[in-house]
């Protein structure tokens, strides 16, 4: 994936190491029924909810996954995602995750902000089509659910505020975005700013029948050496009695959480919300509720987000981790993470999927385990014999699922989802 990019940033962090990482049936509970999609492909609502949740991400953010590039006439990006949506059911996939709000801009008609740029390569500029309706609509004729991923604060892949469309709200609200590492964020620090984001996404929420509201990992942003996070004026005026500046980011992403949590439980109380957190929350060294990896990333300390307490108190429907290693990896091992969040979930009604890193195998820049296809096969096979609270698992990304690389996908498919396998 792109350098930018969500998994990007994660890599970025695993290559720093310093000899080690340095650097379900519940879920049923959560969503309405869905009635079984009409016969010979006409449209109609997806299959009734599988108690096995499976499912692949398709990432709009500088053109991932879909659209392919910028600027393709409408036919041709329609065409492009209906393979994608065909690429799921051909490996019996039943959930989708589309990124439909990658850089605070919108792949649907949103009053809130500007059309995106991955779409039509210029920020603002309306395509003449609503890409969100279009992919419900055939998500569900092919028996798909489809949850609409958002990233609530990340604004621009840049820092030149001029690239940005002349109404973006980060041009008329300069103070609320922060450059920082190259890039421009929302400031979470804000009130007003954490109201607008949820403002924008529950637009899109109340106006489509999508079948989840996703999250992804970034919420403060991944730590860059050598910089800071100017919120020192945020800080002062909404610190309040906070003493440690960690401690308010956190509370300010735990806002973040529980006000969106209530907001979509207000609108439509059937529909799940969701997040796909970096999969390391804390290691042990740090804290004894940790995992027992070496992460020189850790989601609590570093994107502020408390992963852990959201599953624990239910504040979230579901949490997809994303367990981007492989079993055995010295620093971040596939099967400790799978214990952990196994245990961490239990005994909650918060559903678990697994993130997996499709986009690995074959990789010749991957350690062996990713260069044997039967690696993601046996992520599976470790889950279903040992943590029953895995009830799915989520590929990273759309386009490694449509290549298979090595037959990976081919393998996934044949040992668990083939039918009457």
């Amino acid at each position: 994936m792109g350098p930018i990019s969500r998994r990007g940033f994660a890599l970025v962090s695993m290559a720093t190491l310093a000899g080690t990482l340095s650097t379900a049936s519940s879920a049923g509970a959560h969503q309405r029924p869905r009635p079984a999609p009409a016969e010979d492909g006409a449209a109609g609502g997806p299959a009734p909810l599988a108690e096995e949740l499976r499912g692949m991400w398709i990432a709009s953010v500088s053109n991932i996954d879909w659209p392919t590039r910028p600027g393709q006439s409408p036919e041709t990006v329609r065409a492009d995602l209906l393979k994608l949506l065909d690429v799921a059911v051909r490996w019996e996939l039943n959930t989708v995750f589309l990124q439909v709000r990658p850089t605070a801009d919108a792949l649907w008609p949103s009053p809130h902000e500007p059309w995106s740029e991955w779409l039509t390569g210029s920020q603002g500029q309306d395509p003449g089509w609503d890409p969100l309706a279009f992919a419900v609509e055939e998500a569900h004729a092919r028996g798909l659910a489809l949850h609409a991923w958002f990233n609530p604060y990340r604004v621009a892949t840049h820092t030149d505020r001029s690239r940005l469309a002349a109404d973006h709200p980060a041009r008329r609200e300069p103070s609320w975005a922060v450059p920082y590492g190259g890039r421009l964020y929302y400031n979470p620090g804000l009130p007003e700013v954490r109201s607008f984001v949820q403002d924008a996404m529950m637009h899109a929420v109340t106006s489509y029948d999508i079948d989840g509201v996703h999250w992804d990992d970034y919420f403060y942003p991944y730590p860059v050496a050598g910089e800071a996070f100017d919120d020192d004026a945020a800080f002062a005026e909404h610190g309040g009695d906070f003493a440690d500046r960690g401690d308010w980011r956190r509370h300010n992403i735990d806002l973040l959480v529980r006000e969106m949590r209530d907001r979509v439980a207000e609108a439509k109380p059937e529909l799940p919300f969701g997040v796909s957190p970096f999969a390391v929350w804390r290691n042990r060294s740090t804290d004894p509720l940790g995992s027992d990896t070496r992460g020189g990333v850790q989601t609590y300390d570093d994107l502020y987000a408390d992963v852990r307490t959201w599953v624990r108190e239910s504040w979230i429907d579901y949490v997809i981790p994303q367990v981007y290693w492989h079993i055995g990896n010295e620093a971040a091992d596939y099967a400790v993470l799978a214990d952990w969040w196994s245990r961490v979930a239990d005994d909650t009604d918060v559903a678990l999927y697994l993130g997996e890193a499709a986009y690995k195998v074959g990789d010749p820049a991957q350690p062996a385990a990713w260069q044997d296809p039967a690696e993601l096969s046996s992520h599976l096979t470790l889950c279903a014999d040992r943590h029953p609270q895995v009830t799915g698992h989520v590929f990273y990304s759309a386009k490694q699922v449509a290549a298979d690389p090595l037959g990976a996908l081919t393998r996934v498919w044949e040992d668990h989802y083939r039918s009457g396998s």
